[in-house]
């Protein structure tokens, strides 16, 4: 019998699974489970899971699909695949013939599999910021551990030709520090919270790409159809030698210009030393580098002196340097303790033991910056901290010299991940049709940049909306769009800009799908970081909204606006839900016929909020519509803060 196995294994090629399907992952509950592959055309292929089977053959091309039956949440299980290459080939039940059982080989035995919920976390860089970067908002959150939460990341893939056969290699990892540390932020709480919750596996995927804008994840098909200049822009990018091309060029200017402003700068061999006489160096705050505003590109020197106490000297540390525009490379006393490339991570650098001395220590960070005006930026921590928990806060004042001027480096290299259907392709339709509970979308800010672009992203996210239910097989699958958060410069007049756009297409977009709903965030975001921290509390209105969707359409979320009506000259909002408290409201704005809108004073009583202005008739109102809407202090009884809204008071 082993002589007549060993014969029959090399007739019958390798099934292959989608890198989706792996050890340790977790299975939509309650639903048909899809499971799909590769193998030999003709071939038989049999999946059995918790007692469920499933039988299929390969079609012409290699391709086969079958679905599990619906199971409750449990496990863990055993998942295994098998071919067979027996005269019975062709039938499509799970009963086997005799010869079929007696050819049948094991091709994949997945363990430790469990039934529950699974989660598609997507979007650009704030569904991607990591628990690492997050860390310092949420200390005591950081060692925890579930192994009936398991995470997959989706590595960076494009494909500007056709969607992508499978992923590049990914693997399922339970909840805990290390599997989490560079995790989605967002889907490590959202786990966490709902393993909690529901008492059941919890799978969250995510698939996310910083700076990328919506159109890159959304469909070739869609985009063909609805918006000929981006398809006509895809097609250009479809041309690999153009591309390779441009990006051999971008990769050696790249290279010949950081080999240039290094083999040039004066510093690189003395800067960095505690030796060095800096005192003619120019004196300047790190808040006010360049006080003509100039922008400058090549590199640029800073150095302050630390004391160091002695019961300090030798201790190990770690430097927190806020964060920086742009790159920079960092060393105390000669040593380098860092290097970040661009301008948003944050700097936090550690100090080995035995490099601090009593007395006199030099900090020297330079400078590397391509394009604008290098900048410390405020609000953001600098300090040593050591070992043993002293602090010692840096100074403001630094002495400045500069390296090199240099020339802005030709060329520009190709962001593919940018192109329409490009992620879509890569980074989704991979992953299609794998069973999902529902999505959470966070992303935005790289088209709200342009006022054109802002101004198209409602139509884009029904498509992407749209797109995704179709490739997943789910017409009403769940949707929390979660809306952008406040940020940069408050101001105190009135704004009209791409950020507020693309805030009101979430909301509308929300609104108008009875499957999706809005994650209002416009109190948890900062002035000076496109990053905020408090991802935590993301993950947990983001919860809620899926509460709302997919358990108990009773639960509330953040209150809306339910009708207006015009009082003379006050405008009169009715809302979803009694107010968290009355009084003073503000951020209200009211415009006339001539579209120019003022500041507005506005007054809650229970569930209405009385605007009022100079404006003899007013025909619009607004709230929070600015980037940072700093005073926006309008929240329903449930704690959770109205979303920002324009309204049209002659609809």
């Amino acid at each position: 019998m082993c002589v007549f196995f060993l014969g029959v294994v090399p007739c019958c090629a390798k099934v292959r699974l989608p890198q989706i399907f792996q050890s340790g992952m977790v299975l939509q509950r309650n639903t048909e489970i899809p499971v799909w592959g590769y193998a030999d055309p003709g071939e038989t292929i049999t999946v059995r899971l918790n007692k469920k089977t499933g039988t299929t053959t390969a079609d012409a091309s290699g391709h086969w699909r079958l679905s599990l039956p619906a199971m409750k949440a449990g496990g863990p299980y055993v998942l295994e695949v098998s071919s067979s290459t027996g005269s019975e080939t062709g039938k499509k039940n799970s009963r086997l013939s005799t010869l079929d059982s007696r050819l049948l080989t094991l091709d994949s035995r997945l363990e430790d599999i469990w039934v529950g919920d699974v989660w598609l976390c997507s979007g650009q860089s704030n569904m991607e910021t990591t628990l690492e970067r997050v860390s310092p908002q949420y200390p005591d959150e950081l060692n925890d551990s579930n192994r009936l939460v398991r995470l997959f990341h989706v590595p960076y893939q494009t494909d500007m030709h056709q969607p992508s056969a499978d992923l590049r290699p990914a693997s399922w990892q339970p909840l805990n520090r290390q599997n989490a540390w560079r995790f989605s932020a967002i889907g490590y709480f959202l786990g966490k919270q709902l393993q909690r919750e529901k008492g059941v596996a919890q799978g969250i995927i995510e698939s996310a790409w910083g700076g990328t804008p919506i159109e890159a994840w959304i469909s070739a098909d869609s985009i063909r159809k609805h918006y000929p200049v981006m398809h006509r822009q895809t097609q250009f990018y479809q041309d690999d030698a153009y591309v390779e091309t441009q990006q051999r060029a971008a990769s050696l200017a790249n290279r010949q210009w950081r080999e240039l402003v290094d083999g040039g700068d004066p510093g690189m061999e003395q800067y960095t030393l505690l030796d060095y006489d800096d005192s003619s160096w120019k004196d300047v705050s790190q808040y006010d580098l360049m006080p003509d505003r100039r922008e400058w590109i090549g590199s640029l020197w800073l150095r302050q002196h630390i004391n160091i106490s002695g019961e300090n000297a030798g201790k190990a540390a770690q430097l927190l340097l806020g964060t920086l525009y742009d790159c920079d490379i960092t060393h105390i006393n000669g040593v380098q303790v860092g290097t970040t490339g661009y301008q948003y991570p944050p700097r936090r650098y550690q100090v080995p033991e035995g490099l601090l001395r009593e007395g006199d220590n030099v900090i020297a960070v330079r400078f590397i910056n391509k394009s604008g005006v290098p900048y410390f930026v405020k609000e953001k921590p600098y300090r040593l901290v050591f070992s043993d928990g002293d602090v010692l806060p840096l100074g403001e004042q630094w002495k400045l010299h500069t390296g090199l001027e240099m020339p802005r480096c030709p060329g520009g290299e190709i962001r593919l991940q940018d192109q329409p259907s490009a992620l879509f392709n890569g980074m989704i339709a991979p992953l299609a049709p794998f069973a999902l509970a529902g999505v959470l979308w966070y992303q935005g800010e790289s088209n709200a940049d342009e006022m054109s672009r802002a101004e198209q992203y409602a139509p884009l996210l029904r498509q992407l909306l749209s797109n995704w239910r179709e490739a997943f097989e789910r017409p009403q699958m769940p949707f929390v769009i979660i809306q952008l958060a406040n940020f940069m410069e408050p101001s105190s007049e009135p704004q009209h800009t791409g950020w507020s756009v693309v805030r009101e297409a979430q909301r509308t977009v929300a609104s108008e799908d009875e499957h999706a709903a809005l994650t209002v965030t416009i109190d948890l975001g900062e002035t000076v970081d496109i990053h905020p921290l408090r991802k935590k509390e993301v993950a947990e209105r983001a919860a809620l909204a899926l509460e709302q969707l997919v358990w108990n359409p009773k639960v509330t979320l953040s209150p809306e606006v339910i009708s207006v009506q015009k009082e003379g000259r006050t405008v009169v909002c009715t809302l979803s839900q009694p107010l968290l408290r009355d009084g003073a409201l503000y951020e209200f704005e009211v415009a006339g016929s001539d579209g120019c809108y003022v500041n507005a004073e506005a007054e809650g009583c229970g569930s209405r909020i009385l605007v009022k202005s100079s404006v003899e008739s007013p025909v619009s109102v607004r709230y929070a519509w600015k980037n940072n809407p700093l005073r926006a202090n309008v929240y329903g009884k449930n704690g959770l803060p109205m979303s920002p809204f324009q309204i049209d008071l002659s609809r």
